[in-house]
């Protein structure tokens, strides 16, 4: 199953990559537009925290980098995966920059394969740690303190 969750993990990665290149090729990633510019660097913000949070071990590409303890403060505190919801954040504020059917395709790619990575994660996180379905009440996956 571990394998599965690893292999599956790297698989919807590589699939985010895809929406990542097309919207990198298309030029739909930044623009003037302050609202999705806002939304942007706060997502930035919000990783740049969670990396420091969580320390080095979160820069690869593998899922459930929590080996010896569970993460529970810094905005490990609001969301149990701070850096999935950022990406999502910056993403989805592509959107309102370039509000078209092909940015739409692309960012869908990568907010449903970011979210898949997520589920991955969990399944591994509830083998691992035993407190995590409690702690998974209290912090939300993308959203503080609704989803």
């Amino acid at each position: 199953m571990k394998i599965f969750l690893k292999y599956g993990s790297l698989i919807a990665f590589l699939i985010s990559l895809l929406g990542l290149l097309y919207l990198i090729k298309n030029n739909s990633i930044l623009s003037l537009n302050p609202i999705a510019l806002i939304i942007q660097i706060a997502s930035v913000g919000i990783m740049v925290w969670a990396r420091i949070t969580f320390g080095i071990k979160s820069f690869h590409v593998s899922s459930n980098a929590t080996k010896e303890k569970l993460i529970t403060n810094g905005p490990y505190k609001w969301w149990r995966h701070p850096i999935y919801a950022s990406i999502i954040y910056f993403f989805l504020a592509c959107l309102i920059a370039f509000p078209n059917y092909k940015t739409f395709i692309a960012v869908l790619i990568i907010v449903f394969s970011t979210y898949v990575r997520m589920l991955f994660e969990e399944k591994e996180l509830i083998e691992t740690f035993e407190n995590y379905s409690e702690y998974s009440k209290k912090a939300k996956r993308i959203i503080p303190f609704i989803f």
